[in-house]
């Protein structure tokens, strides 16, 4: 019998982080819980940061995950708010790291061709797809969607990266 890991996907993001939490067993995949984490905009940059260190740890701490998955973030917005995602992004990866999960890290277009079959799919076409992959999933919104899809792909990926190895 494969073993059970427990991955949590996370959509990083300044306003809105979106998580999501997965069990996967070989082949199948188990929901176990969404949201997405707010930091309250009229904090400071650095307290808003500290607000999603501590949320995630909060989450880590509830559900013990296994492993985690963050996605690249691609932005064509201005300098200061990549930046500020930049900063945000910092704390997702850091976060599950300090607490010794090993941190996946994956390209969005490969989340979506992952998770829909098309490096290009829509928000909607995602959410779709996610809903289909694991029916008991209760996501509200497209970043904890997001977040769960990022976890599907890990899974997916460390699946093949065993196959690769023991082959």
């Amino acid at each position: 019998m494969a073993e059970m890991v427990r991955i949590i996907g996370i959509d990083p993001g300044l306003r809105r982080c979106g998580w999501g939490i997965v069990e996967s067993q070989g082949n199948r995949l188990s929901y176990v819980a969404s949201g997405t984490l707010t930091p309250p905009v009229d904090l400071s940059l650095a307290e808003r940061l500290v607000q999603l260190h501590l949320g995630l740890l909060a989450l880590l701490d509830q559900y013990r995950p296994d492993e985690a998955a963050v996605e690249e973030t691609f932005v064509s917005a201005g300098a200061r708010s990549a930046l500020q995602l930049g900063q945000a992004r910092g704390v997702v990866l850091m976060t599950p790291a300090s607490r010794g999960l090993p941190v996946g890290e994956y390209a969005a277009n490969l989340v979506k061709k992952s998770v829909v079959g098309t490096g290009h799919a829509e928000k909607t076409q995602v959410q779709t797809m996610v809903k289909i992959l694991l029916p008991t999933a209760d996501f509200k919104g497209a970043d904890a969607a997001d977040a769960l899809a990022i976890a599907i792909c890990h899974a997916h990926h460390r699946t093949m990266r065993r196959l690769a190895v023991s082959a």
